[in-house]
């Protein structure tokens, strides 16, 4: 009997193959994630050294920035609102009735006279009317006089003489209503003033109540301009105000309140003021935009500071305070510390500190935006900027 062994099959050749590429696939893929995970280490390690280096570099640059001192100044509490010029008397003149113009006696920017014709439309038959009228207030005169002397004769009856009377003052009323109307034809100057500009032509019909000219009285001049109401309790008739104008930049027109409206406007709650400001010269002319300061209330001490200083932000206004001190080398150093302040009124470039500083503080008031709270500074006030307290704008 013989003995047979009965050995497992083989695995044929192509499987065998088939898993040793399987696993070669799965080595390389772990090789490849394993150098891409170390080239990131690696990058954000280069990085985060690359930013430390600048972040500290930074902080070893000292910035350089313009101070000023905050000063205890004077000021007189004003109210600031913006006006219109008006004249005090201002017309357009026109004719009452309608006609053709006959006559033109004056001229544009004329200054004339009360008084003064202006413009003649043409009469037509006016003066024959006029005379035909006063004729027959003539012969009712003359019939009444008659008349008067025959009563006194007891020629003729009372009644006779009444009517006489009656023909008489209706004949002078129709010879002054002719007059009156050949007046309306003659156009003359209200008031004395200053001309416009002419609308009108000779041989021109004039519909009644078309424009032929202005008329304004330019000295002196109304100023009308607006307040809130919360300012009336420091406003009063004869207060001195001063009115600029962007037509004359380094001039101020002084004048007086003249005036406060009976009521408040209901939709604004603002009031309206007038004053009356000399203008001998007529520099102002009405319509004019205007910038009117009233003085109001005693004057106060206030600490103030260039406007350009102060950063206002929701949570509160700020300002950098500079103050020496030693370093961890004991070498003095200047340190800008933030330091939030109360605002109050400004005026120009110029703001005034209610609280937070006192007079002779040093501040930073230009490069703020290189700054953090204990930031070492330098400084170099050449390139500090104005901050007037009334500047002028000048257009460039």
């Amino acid at each position: 009997m013989n003995d047979t062994t009965t050995l497992p099959p083989r695995a044929p050749t192509g499987q065998k193959l088939r898993k040793a590429r399987l696993w070669l696939r799965f080595l390389i893929m772990l090789l490849l994630v394993g150098l891409l995970g170390t080239g990131l280490l690696f990058f954000q390690t280069f990085k985060r050294s690359i930013l430390s280096q600048i972040t500290e570099q930074i902080r070893n640059t000292v910035p350089t920035v313009a101070t000023g001192k905050a000063v205890l100044a004077e000021w007189q509490p004003r109210q600031i609102a913006t006006g219109t010029a008006r004249a005090v008397k201002g017309a357009d003149l026109s004719a009452e009735v309608g006609g053709i113009v006959d006559e033109i006696s004056f001229e544009s920017g004329q200054t004339v006279q009360a008084g003064t014709v202006l413009l003649r439309l043409r009469p037509n038959d006016d003066p024959a009317k006029l005379q035909q009228l006063q004729a027959a207030a003539d012969l009712a005169a003359i019939t009444l006089e008659r008349d008067q002397r025959q009563l006194a004769a007891k020629a003729i009856s009372q009644a006779t003489v009444d009517t006489d009377i009656a023909t008489l003052k209706g004949a002078r009323a129709q010879v002054a209503a002719q007059q009156a109307m050949m007046a309306q034809k003659i156009v003359r100057a209200p008031f004395t003033g200053r001309l416009g500009l002419r609308q009108v032509d000779i041989g021109q019909y004039l519909a009644p109540g078309t424009a032929i000219v202005t008329l304004q009285q330019l000295d002196p001049m109304y100023v009308d301009f607006y307040l809130p109401q919360q300012a009336l309790e420091k406003l009063q008739v004869g207060q001195p105000v001063q009115v600029t104008s962007d037509a004359y930049p380094d001039r101020i027109f002084s004048g007086k309140i003249t005036s406060l409206n009976a009521r408040v406007d209901p939709a604004s709650r603002m009031v309206q003021v007038r004053a009356t400001v000399p203008n001998a010269d007529n520099a102002l002319l009405p319509g004019m935009f205007l910038t009117v300061s009233v003085t109001s209330g005693p004057v106060q001490s206030l600490v103030t500071i260039p406007n350009m200083a102060v950063a206002y932000n929701p949570y509160g206004s700020l300002v950098y305070v500079v103050r020496p001190e030693k370093d961890k080398a004991d070498k003095d150093v200047l340190v800008a510390y933030q330091q939030f302040i109360t605002t109050g009124d400004a005026r120009g470039d110029q703001v005034s500190v209610v609280k937070g500083l006192k007079d002779g503080d040093v501040i930073v008031t230009a490069g703020q935006i290189k700054l953090h709270n204990g930031s070492v500074i330098a400084v170099d006030n050449s390139i500090e900027p104005p901050g007037p307290n009334a500047p002028v704008p000048r257009d460039r």
